[in-house]
């Protein structure tokens, strides 16, 4: 995974509520293997119609909306525990999603795939929803670091929470595995010194 510290983008508004993981990503896409190509079935049926033509008034159809940060509705990621929501969201270009509640599972999926999900309150969000309507090209900082979402022009900074774990994991584009690889000598040095019965 890449090291993340800051992202400093537009961003991408879709202000519904209740976005479940088939909604992010049809189960009729889950078939491959590897996590590449997911980006282009990324909300399916909302993009396209039934002859596969981009419905218009669908905000990733429009030019106007763009970035690295997605913006959406409160409980963000419910539903079923596919992992392929989140590969679905990075492999489109998604480093950052902003929710007011995110589903717990897809909180992990999201952390484990290198996706920062950003929980603000409801007031909070809808001040973000009320910048990007204001002006499209709004930007937005998202600093790891000092855990602060910032909305750029009125400087309205919110805090949110990251565990520790995942905070180290994400600032040395660590997964799970990295960490444990990273860790290598001092479980060998810790394993010689194991009695064995």
């Amino acid at each position: 995974m890449q090291k993340f510290t800051k992202v400093i983008s537009t961003a991408v508004p879709i202000p519904i509520e209740e976005i479940d993981t088939d909604q992010i990503i049809p189960a009729r896409f889950l078939k491959a293997l590897t996590r590449e190509g997911f980006g282009a079935n990324l909300f399916r049926d909302w993009r396209y119609d039934h002859q596969d033509k981009p419905i218009p008034d669908f905000v990733l159809n429009n030019d106007t909306y763009g970035g690295s940060i997605l913006v959406a509705g409160n409980n963000f990621g419910c539903g079923s525990s596919r992992e392929h929501a989140a590969w679905a969201i990075g492999d489109y270009g998604f480093k950052v999603v902003v929710s007011s509640f995110f589903a717990d599972i897809f909180k992990a999926n999201a952390l484990n795939n290198g996706i920062l999900p950003v929980q603000i309150g409801q007031d909070e969000l809808r001040q973000v929803f009320e910048a990007i309507e204001k002006n499209a090209a709004e930007i937005f900082e998202v600093d790891l670091e000092q855990q602060t979402f910032t909305i750029v022009s009125s400087g309205a900074a919110f805090q949110f929470e990251i565990g520790a774990y995942k905070k180290m994991c994400l600032s040395k584009g660590y997964d799970d595995i990295d960490f444990l690889l990273s860790n290598v000598d001092r479980i060998i040095a810790f394993e010689s010194k194991q009695e064995i019965y």
